[in-house]
């Protein structure tokens, strides 16, 4: 068959789409580079909020409306949320929750014997070229590695605990085995995923228990990955002495924290059920600033939770502003169905939502500006991505994107001959325009 694999959300989809990806092409499947050319398309969703449901089910039409004779399945936390409504959108012939993604390739096998062309092979594309035979995402420079899923905190906003279900870890040796493989097939960078990241190991019986730290360590010592990256990791249940680990290995494990705040107030992180307070949170960043040179800090931060008053509000933007943050993914509250939040009284009103989200992005809109500022004139590794685009006015020329370890993203121009994709190269850093960096590349 040909599947083309799209996803929406978290980077936990990502990483899922690219193990359903090999697992479909060890079974003589082939991956389809767009909706257009496929026989069956997955869609993997989101739910974490009522625009992600939105958008997860205008995905769908929109696939649909691509290829109307394609058999869509509908995964992931929409599809698990929401099951009879994913079944009755357009194409939709399959849905598979949560707990059967892992068999999703075994669940579309039955479909081979109708939808198997034995001269697949040999077919083209409208454009004369060759179908794809590994993900889309392996033209990516970097790798989505999912390592936990479930979670087992209660959030009060929060649909994915119920969603996901509890923390499952996988053990330590097969993702040192994964990412062996993805160092050997030209990866420079490897990214850890998971819904409660910080939790991993815990759960593994015996002899196989683990922490985030001894995963992180055994990754950089037994690998050759140029670079490992954190993703969202909750700022708490980190091991003693987890900074150090950046000390140890300052050239391969990047100096980019994401730890999702949410609220910046005392009163709102209990009535979210979150296992920090301001205090705690503020030593947690001094720490890792103190360790981790140039560190940057990402965040989530959810305005307009029940309850939340003026006051509270002008409370947690003093403390977003404190933290400096570089980003933040700001979240107007959205009552899920099933969580404990939903239930609380003191709504706020969706006008207030907007306006009070409006603020916290110019905040860390500037935040995030002075925190950019701070690296102009410096020098610094990027991983150079996607292709070079063409420049009007300098055909000699092309522009490259990429990021730097620490995950600022940089445009510079190279010759229009030199082909800097998946490549490590250093850049200056000489300006900055908005949320990008513009540098000169230094290795010519």
């Amino acid at each position: 068959m040909r599947i083309y694999l799209d996803q929406l959300g978290c980077r936990l989809n990502y990483s899922e789409n690219n193990t359903l990806a090999a697992r479909l092409t060890a079974a003589g499947h082939q991956i389809a580079p767009s909706a257009e050319t496929a026989q069956v398309i997955v869609l993997n969703t989101c739910a974490v909020t009522a625009q992600a449901v939105s958008r997860s089910r205008a995905a769908v039409r929109q696939l649909h409306s691509a290829n109307p004779d394609a058999r869509i399945a509908v995964t992931g936390c929409y599809a698990t949320m929401q099951p009879e409504n994913a079944a009755a959108l357009p194409g939709v012939s399959l849905v598979a929750d949560n707990q059967q993604k892992e068999m999703l390739h075994a669940l579309l096998e039955p479909w081979s014997a109708e939808l198997d062309d034995p001269d697949a092979i040999a077919r083209l594309q409208p454009d004369g070229t060759p179908f794809a035979q590994t993900s889309e995402t392996t033209n990516r420079t970097r790798a989505f590695v999912k390592v936990q899923d479930g979670c087992n905190n209660k959030c009060t906003f929060c649909i994915v605990t119920a969603l996901r279900g509890e923390s499952r870890s996988r053990p330590l040796a097969e993702i040192v085995q994964e990412v062996r493989a993805l160092a050997a097939a030209g990866y420079q960078e490897a990214v850890l995923t998971g819904v409660h990241l910080g939790a991993y190991g815990r759960d593994l019986p015996g002899s196989l228990a683990s922490d985030l730290k001894q995963l992180t360590a055994s990754l950089l010592a037994e690998t050759d990955i140029p670079r490992l990256r954190l993703s969202s990791l909750e700022p708490w249940e980190l091991a003693d002495g987890f900074f150090d680990l950046w000390q140890a290995w300052p050239d391969r494990l990047c100096p980019h924290l994401h730890l999702p705040l949410q609220a910046g107030t005392d009163r709102q992180l209990r009535q979210m059920a979150r296992r920090c307070t301001v205090a705690s949170f503020r030593a947690l960043v001094a720490d890792a600033r103190a360790a981790i040179p140039d560190l940057i800090l990402t965040t989530d931060l959810i305005v307009g939770f029940p309850g939340e008053s003026d006051d509270d509000f002008a409370e947690g933007l003093a403390f977003v502003e404190e933290m400096r943050f570089a980003h933040a993914h700001i979240f107007p509250y959205s009552a899920r169905q099933g969580t404990a939040a939903a239930r609380y009284g003191g709504q706020v009103a969706k006008a207030v939502k907007k306006e009070r989200s409006q603020q916290m992005h110019a905040l860390v809109e500037r935040t995030g500006q002075t925190e950019r500022q701070r690296f102009v004139g410096s020098t610094r590794p990027v991983l150079w991505e996607g292709q070079g685009q063409p420049v009007d006015d300098q055909p000699a020329m092309r522009l490259w994107s990429g990021h730097t370890d620490n995950y600022l993203r940089v445009l510079a121009h190279a010759p229009a001959h030199d082909d800097l994709r998946n490549r490590l190269l250093p850049a200056r850093l000489d300006e900055v325009h908005g949320e990008t960096l513009f540098g000169t590349l230094l290795y010519l």
